[in-house]
């Protein structure tokens, strides 16, 4: 089996592995597709009405169903193959990854450079991050396991099209950003950034179209993983971008005041805390110019917005088995608020329906609650 791979950074995998991760990818497929909505039916017809007969009313809140739901047989059944395929997914990937780490690592490391790559060996990983694996990543984003590593970013890279089914992007990854670009030119069409920074950037899939779609700006990315910079670096290298990326926390930028035109962060606040998160607010605004925006691209989960108390206990199965113990929280924070709290005006929330090609005239944001797949949520703002 022959791959068109769309960067040279991306491990290359042999008949064998791409079988592998093909058969993961299937499989996490059919228990998206066909099991998931068993659950619907065991809560309806068995597990509610046993929780009514027993308390004289229905459940109340999500808590109150996952509990209820982690007692039935189906439900356990369906979080095992859950966390089996999650599981899979990096074992076939990292054994790929490992078999090429050498001539990845070389790869990494261009000749020329378009942009450049900043590393602070004296940064902390901060504790939401070093407590948990990641979504179940072992050694989590970043585990150094040999000099100039670039493992965790190649395992991530390789593992995020298996898990999202080929979408969002495809083997690009690019999607999250592409819809971003097209959210931004749809609200704010005079938006002409000169400096742009990413935080969060991972291994810079998104970052990239932000670089594409605004030219003319120069464009930052930081993450708190050594060796995932190292790898988005390589990565932007062998595509042709130009991007500054650097090792920082979000909590506290190596930026000056108002020296920013865009701030943006995609998919990274429910990896934060219920600490970070007001801090990281505060540094957007701290070093954004006036009249500066910040958007925050999340998971199209707003349990507000959700009534189906049992689509709620499905969204919120990442939260405590998937090693990503912020989602929930997260998910029921009050973003519109947070945001305003450190400062910013004209804020507002909504979700953006994902594209791959974003266009002037295009049109896909909504107020209107939608957390159907292919929607993204953002929250905005800007700096008076």
């Amino acid at each position: 089996m022959a791959e068109n791979l769309p960067h040279q950074m991306l491990p290359r995998a042999n008949h064998d592995e791409l079988a592998g991760q093909q058969f993961v990818q299937a499989m996490k497929m059919h228990v998206s597709s066909k099991i998931t909505v068993g659950n619907h039916k065991v809560y309806e017809h068995t597990a509610r009405q046993a929780f009514e007969k027993k308390h004289g009313r229905p459940p109340n809140t999500r808590h109150e169903v996952r509990r209820l739901m982690e007692q039935q047989p189906y439900h356990q059944m369906w979080g095992s193959l859950m966390r089996l395929g999650q599981e899979l997914m990096w074992d076939t990937v990292i054994e790929s990854v490992d078999r090429q780490l050498e001539d990845l690592i070389a790869r990494a490391t261009p000749t020329h450079r378009l942009g450049s790559l900043d590393l602070d060996p004296t940064l902390h990983q901060p504790r939401y991050l070093a407590a948990v694996d990641q979504h179940g990543q072992p050694g989590s984003y970043y585990t150094d396991t040999c000099r100039d590593d670039v493992r965790a970013g190649a395992v991530l890279d390789r593992g995020a099209s298996i898990y999202h089914f080929g979408a969002a992007g495809g083997a690009g990854m690019e999607g999250r950003g592409r819809t971003l670009v097209q959210f931004l030119w749809e609200k704010y069409p005079d938006l002409r950034p000169s400096a742009i920074l990413d935080i969060g950037c991972s291994v810079g899939a998104s970052t990239l179209p932000l670089a594409r779609y605004f030219p003319d700006a120069e464009v930052h990315a930081i993450d708190t993983a050594a060796p995932l910079l190292r790898y988005a670096h390589g990565r932007a290298e062998a595509l042709g971008v130009r991007v500054r990326y650097a090792q920082q926390n979000g909590e506290n930028l190596n930026f000056e005041d108002e020296s920013l035109d865009l701030v943006v962060s995609l998919v990274v606040l429910h990896e934060t805390s219920t600490k970070a998160l007001p801090k990281i607010m505060s540094e957007c605004y701290r070093v954004l110019r006036p009249g500066g925006v910040v958007a925050h691209l999340e998971v199209p989960v707003r349990y507000a917005d959700m009534p189906n108390l049992m689509e709620q206990v499905l969204r919120d199965w990442q939260t405590y088995y998937n090693d990503e113990p912020f989602w929930g929280r997260v998910c029921e924070t009050d973003m519109v608020a947070a945001l305003a709290q450190a400062g910013f005006a004209k804020v507002y929330e909504g979700y953006q329906k994902q594209t791959l090609d974003p266009r002037r005239d295009g049109e896909g944001f909504t107020t209107v609650p939608d957390s159907r797949p292919g929607r993204w949520y953002v929250a905005t703002g800007t700096k008076a």
